[in-house]
């Protein structure tokens, strides 16, 4: 996962370009016009540095400064990594040279080779593994050829990978006739998680974008609940989970969710979200054995039941998140092999 400027906007969880070092010119969030110019980076951060004033827009965070691709645009450090798109005949094109909307997409490194950034990652991924004798995850930055120096690769910090144990044969069909309330295509993790009685839900008919904060506050209350209880359950909602971007989903910390078992983030009726895999969240969900599920109902990627969950009679309420408690436990099954997983219903479908 790459972006321009600051990782900041890659470990929480904002649009960035995610691609396979050996596949770099197979990206497949980029697989057409409409999906590059809707999940592209549009911002990014950095550091304030001089007397020049923020463009119009700009939001601070301490000494980090979040802006506009025009800034970059400016200062020559998107040509490297840019796109243009052109709504006159819906197309994007490779560079910053034509006019029309600047887009982050790495173009020029990753199809067109103008740093190896790829076959650098590749080398390090490999000599990680040979030297941890596991796979990895490692952190890393670039700076580019600017002002006639040469361009500068940073090999932050290298950590090995949980991988969740695949050696229980887990068959989703065992669900019998139990309503299923999730399915998804898209998942982490691996096994059956069985003595879950209690679903949180950020309901997706009642939940209000500009609210998400005041909704992250009420997931977290009650994941304190659910834990003095010694409760493990079921987290479902909208968005992305951890996000600080308002717009794109709920802005937990790892800590405000540390209950649950089971994770579920489903898209927007009107948008579709990509997967929590900043760092950080990644190597939680995997090293602790958390089932994750995505669902995005507006591009056929799954299916939450909404209106069942509407239907079912809270045990607690805070804001626009509730808490469903049930005498029976829910059953999830998650395919790691298959990356499918269901979640069904306590106890026998509803009458």
């Amino acid at each position: 996962a790459v972006a321009l400027g600051l990782g900041k906007t890659v470990s929480e969880g904002e649009p960035c370009v995610r691609f396979s070092p050996s596949h770099p010119g197979h990206i497949p969030e980029h697989s057409t016009v409409r999906d590059i110019v809707e999940y592209s980076q549009r911002t990014f951060y950095a550091l304030k540095l001089g007397e020049r004033p923020p463009p119009e827009g700009w939001q601070k965070d301490g000494p980090v400064v979040r802006y506009t691709l025009d800034a970059a645009l400016e200062d020559g450090t998107l040509a490297p990594v840019g796109s243009t798109y052109s709504a006159e005949n819906d197309m994007v094109y490779d560079g910053v040279g034509r006019p029309g909307v600047p887009l982050v997409t790495f173009a020029p490194i990753l199809k067109h080779g103008v740093f190896p950034l790829a076959e650098i990652l590749k080398e390090l991924l490999i000599l990680g593994m040979a030297g941890t004798r596991s796979p990895v995850e490692i952190e890393f930055a670039a700076r580019l050829s600017e002002g006639g120096e040469p361009a500068e690769m940073a090999f932050l910090q290298l950590r090995p990978l949980a991988v969740a144990r695949e050696d229980v044969d887990v068959r989703l069909d065992d669900v019998g006739d139990r309503h299923v309330i999730c399915e998804s295509p898209s998942t982490l993790g691996h096994g059956r998680f069985e003595d879950l009685r209690d679903i949180v839900v950020v309901d997706r008919g009642r939940f209000d974008r500009s609210k998400s904060r005041e909704s992250a506050r009420s997931v977290a209350r009650l994941n304190a609940l659910l834990r003095r209880e010694g409760r493990p359950y079921i987290l479902i909602g909208v968005g992305r989970w951890g996000s600080t971007h308002p717009w794109l989903g709920i802005p937990v910390r790892w800590e405000d969710v540390s209950g649950a078992k089971v994770i579920v983030e489903a898209g927007f009726k009107d948008f579709r979200v990509t997967p929590s895999q900043g760092t950080h969240f990644y190597q939680n969900i995997v090293s602790l054995g958390v089932g994750y599920l995505t669902v995005n109902e507006s591009a056929g990627e799954g299916v939450v039941d909404w209106e069942w969950l509407d239907r079912q009679p809270a045990h607690t309420t805070d804001g626009f998140v509730r808490l469903l408690r049930f005498e029976d436990p829910a059953l999830v099954l998650i395919n790691g092999r298959q990356r499918r997983g269901v979640i069904a219903a306590p106890g026998h479908p509803p009458a």
